[in-house]
């Protein structure tokens, strides 16, 4: 056998570090460039960890530690979250009229004193006080951050839309790696381990703002000297495609709320197949969400994305409510295919929102939209329960198909509701990204 030579061993070794720095250059690709994205990106992972340990424990230390009924938080937190969802839109369009980074600080320094105010909290009147406070910072802080990101994002739709799909793939590690502390914690079991997520909670946002102090400042969005102030409620096609877009909101409760009851009620699925489908979901969005958001740029291809996840969740959601009876593997499997597919329909939806929220809002009134849009997402959410646990699972297998059908009619209506809103549009202007404020702008190192 002949043996390789040094310089076989040179051009082998060169090859594999050629491959190393390829894999590498691809990683580094994946990132949001130096600077304010970059920053902003660190910010958003470190707020949402902290948000996610309260996300998926609040209920449980409300109940073991505060005292308080399950009846008693679910009435609070309804009652929070329908006044909370309220401060939307003004948020957003302080946003426009302000320096949006100062705007989101204010509203992360008010949800750090609300969640060290829960420790607090023996009454259910405290309770829905702090609630109302925190649910407002956090409507306020969404919609500031969704236009924070339109600013960063840059002039250009497409940019700024494969930004937001990078932002999200963020948020959604952020959120899963915040679940692994909040498992860890509900294992324990204790006051103290439940404490300690909240004070965690409340350092995520006050890091959060530390890193955000080191954004720009951007100066107001110019806005027309004539015209209504609050545009977004009088824009009847961006209401139309919120109204669309909240009802296919549903979506991302689909898997949390009727699926893991499906699979232990309904199924002979083991019954730690709804944990396998929220790993299968959270994976397929951190690898392919930058990827599909690529080929979602334009306000028409946002209406097309919305038809397309449309139709996908009517096959999920079929294939969901098909598995009751099956044998146990089989059920598994067609479950398991059925999430597969749907986070794909998610990877559709989530991209047509950011082309649709970023390509129809007005230059001027970006952080406004922004608000609008949440709120709708925000009724959304409050509605979920009664429509996917009430009237889905009590229908049984029909609920399932029912629901798919309700996913793909709202799909088919996108096309023509987002060339009705591309229509009514003014002749596009750019959405201002480095009119940063003089002497405001630190050398940033991302």
């Amino acid at each position: 056998m002949k043996r390789p030579s040094q310089a076989d061993k040179e051009g082998s070794g060169a090859s594999e570090l050629s491959g190393v720095r390829g894999r590498s250059g691809r990683l580094r690709s994946a990132l949001p460039p130096r600077g304010p994205q970059r920053l902003f990106a660190w910010v958003l992972l470190v707020n949402w960890f902290g948000i996610a340990l309260l996300l998926t424990s609040s209920v449980l230390y409300f109940t073991r530690v505060a005292h308080l009924s399950a009846a008693e938080v679910g009435v609070g937190l309804t009652v929070a979250g329908l006044i909370g969802m309220t401060a939307g839109i003004p948020a957003g369009d302080m946003a426009d009229r302000r320096d949006p980074g100062t705007v989101l600080r204010a509203a992360m320094l008010v949800q750090a004193v609300a969640t060290v105010a829960y420790l607090f909290v023996h009454s259910f009147i405290a309770f829905v006080v702090i609630s109302v406070v925190d649910l407002l910072a956090m409507s306020a802080s969404l919609a500031t951050a969704g236009a924070l990101t339109r600013r960063i994002g840059g002039h250009d739709l497409a940019e700024a839309t494969r930004y937001r799909a990078i932002t999200r793939v963020i948020m959604n590690i952020a959120i899963s790696v915040g679940s692994v502390v909040v498992a860890i914690a509900v294992g324990l079991d204790t006051p103290d381990a439940y404490r300690a997520l909240l004070l965690g909670n409340a350092l995520g946002y006050v890091v959060a703002w530390v890193i955000a102090r080191r954004l720009p400042r951007y100066a107001p969005l110019p806005k027309p000297e004539k015209g209504p102030r609050w545009t977004a409620v009088r824009d009847v096609p961006f209401v139309a495609v919120t109204a669309l877009n909240s009802v296919m909101t549903l979506q991302y409760s689909v898997l949390m709320l009727p699926l893991p009851l499906w699979v232990v009620d309904r199924t002979n699925a083991p019954r730690w197949t709804a944990s396998v489908a929220v790993v299968i979901s959270a994976v397929i969005i951190v690898l392919l969400q930058v990827h599909i958001g690529k080929k979602v740029a334009t306000v028409r291809e946002g209406g097309r994305a919305l038809r397309r996840a449309g139709l996908y969740f009517l096959v999920s959601c079929s294939a969901i409510g098909l598995a009751a009876g099956l044998p146990e593997w089989v059920a598994f499997a067609v479950l398991c295919g059925a999430v597969i597919v749907h986070s794909v329909g998610e990877l559709w939806h989530a991209s047509a929102t950011f082309a649709l929220e970023f390509g129809l809002a007005p230059a001027h009134a970006q952080g406004q939209y922004q608000g609008l849009s949440g709120i709708g997402i925000s009724a959304a959410r409050a509605a979920a329960p009664a429509v996917l646990v009430g009237a889905v699972l009590s229908a049984g297998r029909g609920g399932w198909i029912c629901l798919g059908i309700l996913f793909a009619l709202v799909g088919l209506l996108g096309p023509a509701v987002t060339r009705w809103g591309e229509r009514t549009r003014p002749p596009a202007a750019e959405v201002p990204s480095a009119d940063v404020i003089p002497g405001c702008a630190p050398e940033l190192k991302g």
